[in-house]
């Protein structure tokens, strides 16, 4: 074990009342925050308060006839979704099935002094579980498909989203820990062909972490803010903050909305053209790369002004205003069609 300082709270507030012009407030702060009863009156949350069996049946009786992912580790690894030792594989395995039987299983292993850890991941609520789509609704984001995540006592490593995120704890309480983005060098990103959260994951482990190993973690553990979420509580992070969370509970359910304001139509993806980029310029001359910073701060950052800015509209041609048909144009010409 290892003497860091507990991370400071994350600001809260009070949800029963909010409206969409306080939750914008929220988002334009950019930063994390509790909404404390966001969904204190849904049917599932008062289900799941009432016992882990009501909130099982809950589910039961509204899931479609279609099966799920699940994937499950021995009790051995303490409820840490990760990777085995030599980084070779994950340290869980994957299956499917219906959530009934899903669910008869979880039940079953909260009577276990040692259960494995168990977790049905990321499912799309409106197709498995539409009734409950319908009985429980987030009125701050109404136009966002919630995907829902149930388990048993799990810990997923802090990894982040290109989107921005809102968390609603449903059953069981949910443990967030949540860093800025500029923090990634400090939690040592783990690989990208294998990850468990699709996009790189810290390697150190917050709950123990070895300052031997991963001794600039002590920093970003000066940065980190938590809060334990309740049944009914919802947490807001922002666009690409990384996020480490633990299931406290034997059955544990979240419903979470990815979205990403502002995005244009037809734009490429970002984390494919950090992909590319690591193609283009990583294992180039430093001489070189530091040219590529350059032009990158010009033409994409745009850290002097807009690089187009001097060009008469006519002669803009893929640095003109973006819509579908520019993006169409740039992909044309990286794949060596016409300009």
């Amino acid at each position: 074990m290892t003497s860091l300082p507990q991370p400071r709270p994350i600001g809260e507030f009070a949800a029963g009342d909010m409206d969409q012009a306080s939750f914008e407030a929220i988002r334009q702060g950019v930063r994390p925050a509790v909404l404390r009863g966001a969904t204190s009156d849904w049917p599932a949350v008062a289900a799941a308060r009432r016992s882990d069996r009501t909130i099982a049946d809950y589910l039961i009786e509204r899931a479609a006839d279609r099966q799920v992912g699940a994937i499950a580790a021995a009790p051995a690894e303490k409820g840490r979704f990760f990777y085995t030792d030599d980084l070779a594989r994950l340290n869980f395995v994957k299956g499917s099935g219906a959530l009934g039987v899903f669910m008869e299983d979880l039940l079953r292993a909260a009577d276990l002094p040692d259960p494995p850890a168990m977790a049905v991941q990321s499912e799309e609520v409106g197709s498995l579980l539409p009734a409950f789509a319908q009985e429980n609704r987030l009125d701050l984001l109404p136009g966002v498909a919630p995907r829902i995540w149930i388990g048993n006592r799990i810990r997923v490593a802090p990894h982040y989203d290109a989107k921005e995120n809102v968390a609603v704890c449903v059953a069981g309480r949910r443990r967030f820990t949540v860093y800025p983005p500029e923090q990634i060098a400090n939690l040592y990103p783990g690989p990208f062909e294998l990850t468990p959260a699709g996009t790189p994951v810290s390697m150190v482990d917050i709950a123990d972490p070895d300052l031997e190993k991963h001794s600039r973690y002590a920093e970003a553990a000066g940065h980190a803010v938590s809060a334990v979420l309740e049944p009914g509580d919802a947490i807001y992070i922002p666009y690409g903050w990384w996020h480490g969370v633990e299931s406290l509970e034997a059955v544990s359910i979240l419903v979470n909305y990815w979205w990403a304001p502002g995005v244009p139509d037809g734009v490429a993806s970002p984390y494919d053209g950090l992909l590319q980029a690591l193609l283009s310029f990583r294992h180039l001359p430093a001489d070189q790369r530091a040219v590529w910073r350059t032009m990158l701060d010009y033409y994409v950052f745009e850290c002097g002004g807009d690089p187009a800015g001097h060009l008469p509209t006519a002669a803009k041609g893929i640095l003109g205003p973006a819509s579908p048909a520019l993006f169409d144009r740039m992909r044309a010409i990286l794949r060596g069609g016409a300009a």
